[in-house]
């Protein structure tokens, strides 16, 4: 319904057909239908933890839990458990890339381009189905070395990352279709794999807040 132009009318024969109720004749009258960002029954929204299909540790913990600071930040809808929610976010980080763009004389690098993928799907939880998925949401960020003047860490660039995505979510989520979109399939399957992390771990850790409600 978004999009349609003011429509003008005429008497009362077309005020009558267009909505009913609308009784006042000989003038002009406009129809502006309200904006449908979610579907009437999705009052509530859960968020499922992320799904962390990297091998970079942990991502899925800080990312879930930036999200769902950003969804209480707007307020628009109520963050509530699963079992009590109409509405289910679905979150998958499917790739991580970090690569050198810039080197000193020893090659060592300099700089940085962090690049991270998401993929995201809301679900009907009365319904059991997808109500849309949008595919390859990215979080790029360029930075200096942290030995550098002003350099980042890895850590601190992820942040950079979180907040842009986590942004990106709840506007995909509560503004709809078209709000924000992914990058094309053919991009993001030619940038090669994911990068292999520089330590592994044992076993993953728990979640940060297992238990947030």
């Amino acid at each position: 319904m978004r999009g349609w132009m003011p429509v003008f009318l005429t008497g009362c024969a077309a005020a009558a057909a267009l909505a009913a109720g609308l009784t006042a004749c000989g003038s002009d009258m406009s129809y502006r239908p309200s904006a449908q960002i979610l579907p009437s029954n999705i009052k509530k929204i859960a968020i499922r933890h992320a799904l962390n299909k990297t091998q970079q540790f942990g991502l899925e913990d800080k990312f879930t839990l930036r999200v769902r600071d950003e969804f209480l930040r707007d307020g628009r809808y109520p963050i509530v458990p699963e079992s009590d929610a109409d509405g289910i976010v679905w979150i998958t980080i499917g790739r991580y890339l970090l690569t050198p763009i810039q080197h000193d004389s020893n090659l060592i690098p300099t700089a940085y381009k962090l690049r991270i993928v998401v993929d995201l799907q809301f679900v009907d939880r009365a319904a059991g189905s997808a109500l849309w998925e949008e595919k390859n949401l990215e979080g790029i960020t360029l930075y200096p070395a942290s030995t550098l003047p002003g350099g980042k860490s890895e850590e601190e660039a992820r942040e950079d990352i979180w907040d842009t995505l986590a942004r990106d979510v709840v506007k995909r989520v509560i503004e709809g279709f078209g709000s924000v979109t992914g990058s094309s399939e053919k991009r993001i399957t030619t940038e090669g794999p994911s990068t292999v992390p520089v330590t592994t771990h044992g076993k993953d850790l728990p979640p940060v807040n297992p238990n947030p409600y």
